[in-house]
Formats: C-alpha cells, structure tokens, sequence
C-alpha cells in the first residue's frame, strides 16, 4: 500500500509462514504468515497421465481415420486437448515454483492462471473444428466400423479412469487437480458413450448414429466446458474466486472488535490455487497491535482460504483517498 494516503497508515500484511512484527516510527507495522494447504502432484503423475493420454490419441485418431469413425476423432481431438492441458498444467506446476524477484515479485505464480486460460482457448477451438466436420459427416454418412469404435473406446474408459486416479489424491484442496480429475472422469464416462454408439451401429447398420453420437460428444464437452472458460477469464481479470464470498469477507473484516468501516477491499487470485486481499480497516480507538494482525491472518486463511491479506488500519479519521467504493 502506498505511503502517499492522507489517511493514516498502520499495514498488516501476510509473507511467511510465522508471523512476525515490524515497528516504525512512522506508524507501520505488518504481520506476515503465507499458508500453502497442498502440494502439486509430482512430475512423475503428469508424465504417465500425459503417456497414457498421447498413446490413447494416436490409437484413436489411426482407428477413426482407417475405418471412417468421428465418434473416435472426435473423442481423439478431445483426448488430444486433454494432453496440451496436462503439459501446461505441469509446466504452470513448475513456473509456480519459482522464487520471487526483483521483476516478478509474487514470482510466476499466475502462470498456473495463464495454462488454464489458453486450454480453455484450445478446447472451445479443437470443438469448433470437429463439429465442422461431424455435421459434413451427418449429411455424408460413410460406413463405421462399431466393432472397433468400442475396443478403442473401451481403451479409453481405462486409460481416463488411471489418469483421474492419479489426481484423485490433491483434488480436495487444488481448484486444478480437482479440475484435471473431474475432466478425466467425465472423459470415461465420454468413452462410454462411444462404446454404446459403437455397439448401435453394430447391431443395427445405422451409420447415421455415428456422426449424431460425434455431435453429442461435441454438446457434452461444450457443456462441461464452458464452466472452466468462464472461470479461466474471471480469474484473468483478477475477479474474485468462485469459492469467496466477498460480502461474507467483509461481514467478516467489518466485525472484528473495533473496526468502524471497511473499505478499499480487494480479493484477486495470484494463482488458480492462491489468493490475496488487500483491505482499510477505520479502528477510531487506535491500532490494536500486532498479535490483532496475526490473529486476522490466519483466520483469513481457515475461514476463506486466502493466504496472503494486507491490512491497512486507519486511525485518525482524515478522509481516505480511496474511501469511496468506487475508487481504486
């Protein structure tokens, strides 16, 4: 926060893992305590899940071109998107590492925020091009093979299912690896889809049922998709977090014991698993100390999981330049 207010100026800002206290004669003091409730999976799960992903691809795009199937290029060109995702994923996982510098002070935390906003990019683009051509396909009906639509599909069911199990572990408290399981759970359950249409056109010689079950997968996808474009841009935009509330954060900061007014709240994301606050907090009786802003802290990060708040108290009752709500 800028020393440059007319308000008058006590910070209490949120760093390391224990709290700690410094005084200033020119009335500053600040509480610092970072909170990370998880931990990335490691590079050897992205490896065998990015593996067992890119293989699935090749079978599906050699089967679906040698015998005429979109179900499975369709589903390939999904499963394709899954393995960019996965890589951009794990090399977000690795950027978030990084420790802060000079230029990049938050270090490359937001790149985890970028990776998400560039698969949601190449999704929604794969599903353009493969509802093009299923619709030609849906007025150019060409003979399909059912038999190996549903051995390659059911192929899938096991390698989407192996690559959920392996996110399954830090899906409760990663808003990413919850993500990655959730997609490649409803990626089986995709699969499952192609094995029954496979299964249609083997019993009954429809080949019709082959591009209508390519759009549907096409539907679902989009479906389950546009959740995570949305919330890809929002976090872009530094919108505030799905999972936070702000009218509760700041029910929250404005009944804590002494505090007249709130304003200047902001709550951004510094990645797709971290948050940040910054807050003024009017306490007419004066600054409440250091153990207030270690206490607050760390409530913050149980209550709303945001592990990095700043706190500015304001204690003289000038005018803030950036009371009004509207001001930032």
């Amino acid at each position: 926060m800028g020393d440059s207010h007319s308000c008058g100026a006590d910070h209490g800002h949120a760093g390391h893992e224990h709290g700690h206290g410094h005084g200033h004669s020119h009335g500053h003091s600040h509480s610092h305590g970072h909170h990370h409730h998880h931990a990335a999976p490691g590079g050897s799960a992205f490896a065998i899940a990015v593996t067992l992903n890119l293989g699935f691809v090749v079978a599906e795009v050699v089967a679906g071109a040698f015998y005429g199937s979109m179900a499975l290029l369709a589903d390939a060109g999904h499963n394709f998107s899954d393995v960019l995702a996965l890589l951009l994923s794990w090399g977000a996982s690795i950027l978030a590492k990084r420790a802060p510098s000079a230029r990049f002070t938050y270090g490359l935390k937001s790149s985890s925020i970028l990776a998400a906003l560039a698969n949601a990019a190449m999704l929604w683009v794969a599903l353009g091009a493969i509802l093009i051509e299923t619709l030609r396909r849906l007025f150019e009906p060409a003979p399909v093979a059912g038999g190996v639509m549903m051995v390659v599909a059911a192929a899938g069911i096991a390698v989407n299912a192996i690559s959920a199990f392996l996110f399954a572990g830090g899906r409760k408290n990663d808003v990413n690896l919850r993500a990655a399981f959730q997609h490649m759970l409803a990626d089986a359950v995709v699969s499952a889809g192609v094995v029954a249409a496979g299964a249609l056109v083997l019993f009954t010689g429809w080949n019709w049922i082959d591009p209508v079950s390519g759009l549907i997968i096409v539907a679902l996808i989009g479906w389950g998709s546009w959740g995570l474009l949305r919330e890809s841009v929002s976090l872009g935009l530094l919108g505030v977090p799905d999972s936070i509330d702000e009218g509760a954060v700041r029910g929250f900061l404005a009944g804590q014991p002494g505090v007249a007014a709130v304003h200047d709240l902001h709550i951004w994301p510094m990645s797709t698993t971290e948050t940040a606050l910054t807050a003024h907090l009017v306490i007419p009786a004066g600054h409440p100390g250091d153990d207030f802003l270690h206490e607050l802290t760390e409530a913050m990060a149980k209550r709303f999981n945001i592990g990095h708040p700043t706190i500015q108290i304001e204690t003289d009752g000038e005018p803030c330049l950036l009371h009004p709500e509207g001001v930032v």
